[in-house]
């Protein structure tokens, strides 16, 4: 499902520009709002979801799920460790419960690594992109041969059929952050974005995928920031109509009517993730990267 501050956007969308100065997330506030308590997990319930193959996830494989970068290295790194753990026990991974959680008897041993290895990070930054790495290897390893990898729902349930593809005005460019708790949920909607409008038009970036993110940042240095608009409710932010952001010098002409931005386009970013995790999402794309 589109996040709550997504969903709100058809009422209220309230927008805010990158700073320029580059901060640093304090540990702190890193560990509070991005990663769950070490101890042990609850049991989870169980799903049809499993029974996967422990072949490496070719670009192919990963694109085919919406991503239009390359597969991320971090990610590659984690599913040749889950494969290495398989060898040496002589054991099959097999998920399930919510989020295609891992099971069976590479759970333990595969928590005890995990905590380890993020234990041993000393950089807040390394630490996002560990757990992002592992929350989408294993979802995506949990849905091989179960979900539809465009639509995101069970294959017996798959929708592809029913969605009529579109075009979007090339004077536009969708980011869909996307927090990696929601990649590939059965009710997020934000995947139906690309199916209408396609990759080129609408980006997945997934928090904390270090390839997905250096794409957005990329591409909002290229527009400059008076051409990136974040769609996120804020009380301190200025709320915008949509005729405030397109019927100006740079989108009109003099009759106003519409013109041909192709070179740069306007880059409109929606968060998808819980409220709490939206949050912390918001404040990094504020932070992170400076533009000039």
């Amino acid at each position: 499902m589109l996040a709550a501050p997504a969903r709100l956007l058809l009422s209220r969308c309230c927008v805010s520009a990158l700073p320029a100065d580059k901060v640093r997330y304090s540990e702190r506030r890193l560990e509070a709002a991005h990663f769950p308590p070490m101890a042990a997990s609850s049991p989870e319930e169980e799903s049809p979801v499993g029974r996967m193959v422990a072949d490496p996830v070719s670009l192919c494989e990963w694109q085919a799920w919406g991503s239009s970068s390359t597969v991320p290295s971090l990610v590659v790194d984690v599913i040749d460790d889950l494969r290495d753990l398989e060898r040496d026990l002589d054991a099959h991974m097999n998920f399930g419960g919510h989020g295609g959680k891992l099971r069976g008897p590479l759970k333990i041993p595969e928590d005890k690594k995990r905590r380890t290895l993020f234990q041993s990070l000393t950089d807040s930054e390394q630490k996002i992109q560990y757990f992002a790495a592992r929350q989408i290897a294993h979802r995506m390893l949990g849905s091989r041969g179960y979900l539809c990898q465009r639509c995101w729902l069970a294959k017996e349930d798959c929708m592809c059929s029913r969605v009529v593809p579109c075009s979007l005005w090339n004077g536009i460019r969708f980011w869909l952050y996307m927090h990696p708790k929601d990649f590939l949920r059965q009710n997020n909607t934000g995947k139906l974005l690309w199916q209408l409008f396609g990759t080129q038009s609408v980006s997945l970036c997934i928090f904390g995928i270090h390839e997905h993110e250096e794409m957005m940042w990329d591409a909002f240095r290229s527009s400059g920031k008076e051409k990136i608009w974040f769609l996120y409710p804020s009380k301190s932010a200025a709320p915008k109509l949509v005729q405030d952001i397109f019927f100006n010098s740079s989108y009109s002409n003099l009759d106003g009517q519409m013109t041909d931005s192709k070179d740069q386009p306007l880059n409109f970013v929606l968060i998808d993730g819980t409220w709490s995790n939206s949050a912390a999402m918001y404040r990094r794309l504020k932070i992170y990267r400076p533009l000039r």
